[in-house]
């Protein structure tokens, strides 16, 4: 119907009115469509209202955050265990050495 009423010589009303709808309500699609809501429709995919796209997008933020969270303690953890261990390496080796320092 919005194709219908860009056509030469065609007005809103006239399709309106074949099509048995409004014309306000087609004034409405003709504007939706020019801002590009008829795009997920013609490539078949699903439409979401706005407020769950947000919300989604939040949720998305928070579990970013808290992976990048995650990711340093995992980061503060290894580096603690390889000083333990070299900790551990160093008192291992100065008590296999003889008291006078030589092997």
């Amino acid at each position: 119907m919005v194709a219908q009423t860009r056509e030469a010589g065609v007005t809103v009303s006239l399709v309106a009115r074949r099509c048995g709808v409004s014309p306000n309500q087609l004034f409405t699609w003709r504007r939706l469509a020019e801002q590009g809501a008829l795009t997920a429709t013609a490539a078949e995919e699903e439409v979401v209202p706005a407020s769950a796209f947000r919300a989604q997008q939040e949720q998305i933020r928070e579990l970013q955050r808290l992976l990048g969270k995650k990711t340093l303690e995992v980061e503060l953890l290894q580096e603690a265990l390889t000083v333990a261990e070299d900790i551990k390496k160093r008192r291992l080796r100065s008590l296999s050495l003889p008291k006078d320092g030589l092997p």
